[in-house]
């Protein structure tokens, strides 16, 4: 085993990579609760319930999909990179696909289970890197900040922090509620865990959050610690179900739900992948090794996913908490899988994690996701506009999608008018009409 994973020459040990496995995975142990909450609409009102799926399906799906990824990425692939139901693309799923465009859940499983295999289609054959490379480094980081926003404003309004106003649509909630101040309490300790940079500050701060939850009672104690795994039948193979009525997959809508998350989940896992393995000293001669396995680890985690019954799976950037801690092989992604599959034996701790629980690390996943701001030519005014309106527009409208069907738009006119079309990539001319369409048939 040693040899496999290539110890010696990485420089490590058993010891180095099952510490670096673990901490990878109290790092993104946030996503087993956050997750569920997010796919099965907690703290919204008013939504019925047959747009809701079973968070207790859904929390077995997420731990699955997590040890199938990390599992592939560990043995195959190689990389101390961890894997489970992106941050963002699950927001997109719930909040864009099934509550505002009316998209059943069961169909929104189907683009997942889509834009899966068109992943493992265009990793096969190189077009890829054709396609990342294609879209402006400017326009990735807004789309990345963008949903940070989104993200943060979900949960500020799931915990009642923000709240409805018919006069200003949306003010500060009632800060007097308990549940806010539990929210606000939550945030506090996460923000000084973050401070502090505390190793898996996010995970810790959700559980003194619960357990203070708990105390107060505002949040549920759970009957026990450890318990039967939940069944999955309620989200187990809904993905195919779409199949079985055209119509609902052959339209211009669904198109552009599959083509988003083929593109948040493209650059999410690039980025990670180049990050993570630089960090690690694993990049040769400006090549990453095994990309393509790395690739299609995300693919096939993705497929098993949406099957199973969860959001699009991709590559955590908390793996580089591992990594700190001495994780260089994939082993350390094989310990990570491992710990998701004996989580799934503590689902009775999920009624523990309410939307009041959660919305901390919303909020401060956030913050992390617009750090990506930094990184746009604010002071070129044509590059400016389409950012500054994909970022905008994705909290406002509560659309992912349209805050990037808004920014496509104007990239190609704010770069024509600035005498700078030959920039523009030809793939931004087919997005470009692509998003034309979808405001002219969709919305």
């Amino acid at each position: 085993m040693k040899k496999y994973f290539m110890f010696d020459e990485l420089g490590t040990n058993f010891r180095k990579e099952i510490i670096g496995g673990l901490t990878t995975f109290l790092s993104m142990a946030y996503v087993l609760a956050v997750n569920p909450s997010i796919l099965s609409l907690q703290g919204i009102e008013g939504v019925p319930d047959d747009m809701k799926m079973d968070i207790n399906a859904v929390f077995v799906a997420t731990c699955l999909a997590a040890f199938v990824g990390c599992l592939f990425m560990g043995i195959i692939a190689k990389y101390p990179i961890a894997l489970a139901p992106g941050m963002g693309l699950n927001a997109f799923f719930a909040f864009t696909v099934v509550l505002t465009m009316g998209i059943p859940w069961q169909t929104a499983l189907t683009g997942v289970l889509c834009s899966g295999v068109i992943f493992v289609l265009l990793t096969l054959t190189g077009l890829r890197e054709y396609i990342i490379n294609s879209i402006p480094m400017e326009m990735k980081m807004a789309v990345s900040a963008g949903i940070g926003f989104f993200i943060t404003f979900v949960g500020l309004q799931s915990s009642g922090i923000i709240a409805n106003d018919d006069a200003t649509l949306i003010s500060l909630g009632n800060v007097h509620d308990g549940g806010v101040l539990l929210t606000f309490a939550g945030l506090v300790v996460t923000v000084i865990l973050m401070t502090r940079k505390v190793p898996a500050a996010i995970f810790i701060g959700m559980i003194i959050t619960a357990v203070i939850g708990i105390i107060v009672g505002i949040v549920p104690m759970p009957n026990a610690i450890v318990g039967s795994v939940p069944s999955v039948a309620p989200t187990f193979g809904a993905a195919f179900e779409g199949f079985m009525n055209l119509d609902s997959i052959l339209n211009v809508q669904f198109l552009i739900v599959v083509l988003t998350f083929l593109f948040v989940d493209f650059f999410d896992t690039a980025g990670t992948l180049v990050g993570v393995a630089s960090q690690a000293n694993l990049i040769k001669d400006n090549k990453l090794p095994r990309a393509g396995k790395a690739l299609l680890a995300d693919a096939f985690a993705t497929i098993t996913g949406s099957i199973f019954g969860t959001s699009t799976t991709t590559s955590y950037v908390e793996s580089t908490a591992g990594v700190a801690a001495g994780a260089r092989s994939g082993f350390a992604s094989v310990i990570t899988g491992l710990l998701f599959l004996a989580a799934i034996f503590f689902s009775p701790l999920i009624v523990t994690f309410t939307s009041e629980v959660t919305a901390p690390a919303l909020i401060i996943v956030g913050v992390l996701m617009a750090s990506n701001l930094s990184k746009i030519s604010w002071g070129r005014f044509e590059v400016a506009v389409p950012a500054f309106l994909t970022v905008f527009m994705m909290p406002l409208t509560y659309s992912i999608a349209t805050g990037i069907a808004v920014g496509f738009i104007f990239y190609p006119i704010t770069m024509i008018m600035a005498g700078r079309r030959k920039e523009v990539n030809p793939i931004m001319y087919g997005l470009f009409v692509v998003f034309i369409l979808y405001f002219l048939f969709i919305k």
